[in-house]
């Protein structure tokens, strides 16, 4: 084990020094409270064993990256308590493709890798675009964008933007990371990621296409925007969403609710089937809300569960100040071990049950479409 260990960090060094100066260093946000300086290769070290990290690196200049008391705050907006659309919910969930969702993860983990670095990081971000336009096609030119958000690495996150016809400066965001990471050796090595996040990302792609089926047969476009975000990079410590939240922040921006699919389709114990509700660093109001989707929409129950500090992206919304869910495909204890090696392949996942997380985005994008949001004041 220590041979092994030696060698990797032999490689890691070589794979650092290659691409990146060795004086390469990055700034690190272990917790609310803790910042780090380490090497561009110390945070690959980092992640093999756990440890998950902000990385603030080009941000680090602005104020709430620095000290607890200076984070932005998050306010708290006021959701549905009931919900009110469950025909057209109902009618949306009833046409979920699981065999479209099959054949879009099978395509989307054919790429060697999603590294976010690499060319075929690169190639699966041009491959997701193109799926993109082709389900969303239909729409007017007035009412849809969809945005390459680029970075300082060649993988680029992309927004698809449903502009809201009454309010659309109030803004839903449905989340997920395009990209893929083996930690062995993350340039060299195969990582096909179909759980962390292929599924998260095809469940959004579902959701996504379902909710332009209906738009284009009833003409019914939703009072508030909807987003859809595919990040780039979340694996190198949420860089890419980090980008993406900070510049909305910046551009005073004001997003309502963000809900992160991250891990959809692993299921350990069928017979103990749930969908995990992540209950720490996210918003109370808005997770509440989600509770109210799944007892009302899903045909399995919630585990509330802990994740920790810069789970997913949903971190980078509520660094920025806006409010965050995370749903994740169980209880944190029993969600794939497999991730992050060549072993997190589509035949160790369930389509049934990433069908039930898209049933949470379709019934929360539909609930909180024409929802008038008021904030309340803590």
């Amino acid at each position: 084990m220590k041979l092994f260990s030696f060698i990797t960090f032999i490689l890691t060094i070589v794979q650092v020094t290659v691409g990146l100066p060795f004086v390469s260093r990055r700034v690190l946000q272990l917790s609310e409270d803790t910042t780090i300086t380490v090497p561009e290769y110390e945070k690959l070290s980092l992640l093999r064993k756990g440890v998950r990290f902000i990385d603030i690196t080009e941000h680090v200049e602005l104020p709430f990256f620095n000290k607890r008391p200076e984070n932005k705050v998050v306010p708290t907006y006021k959701y549905p308590a009931l919900v009110s659309n469950d025909q057209i919910v109902q009618k949306l969930i009833d046409n979920i493709d699981k065999h479209s969702m099959y054949d879009n993860l099978a395509k989307f983990t054919s790429f060697y890798t999603r590294y976010y670095k690499s060319e075929y990081g690169y190639q699966s971000a041009q491959w997701l675009e193109q799926k993109i336009q082709n389900i969303t096609s239909g729409l007017p030119e007035k009412v849809l964008t969809v945005e390459r958000f680029s970075h300082n690495w060649k993988q680029y996150s992309i927004i698809v933007k449903i502009e809201g016809s009454e309010t659309p400066d109030d803004i839903i965001v449905m989340g997920s990371h395009q990209d893929s990471m083996n930690l062995i050796l993350p340039s060299v090595l195969a990582a096909p990621g179909a759980d962390d996040d292929g599924s998260g990302t095809v469940t959004n792609l579902e959701a996504l296409r379902l909710y332009v089926e209906y738009f284009l047969k009833k003409g019914q476009r939703p009072k508030n925007t909807v987003e859809f975000h595919f990040y780039s990079a979340e694996e190198a410590g949420l860089l890419g969403s980090l980008d993406v939240f900070t510049h909305y922040s910046t551009e005073n921006k004001r997003v309502v609710a963000m809900l992160q699919q991250d891990m959809t389709g692993y299921v350990q114990d069928p017979k103990y089937e749930h969908v995990g509700l992540v209950t720490d660093y996210t918003t109370e109001a808005l997770t509440n809300f989600v509770k109210l989707i799944i007892d009302a929409y899903l045909s399995i129950p919630y585990i509330e569960t802990e994740c920790g500090y810069a789970c997913s992206d949903h971190g980078s919304a509520t660094k920025n100040g806006f409010p965050a869910a995370f749903v994740i495909e169980s209880e944190f204890s029993k969600t794939s071990k497999y991730i992050h090696t060549t072993m997190d392949t589509l035949d160790r996942l369930s389509f049934d049950h990433m069908a039930e997380h898209t049933k949470i985005v379709i019934g929360s994008i539909i609930e909180l479409g024409d929802w008038k949001f008021a904030e309340l004041k803590n």
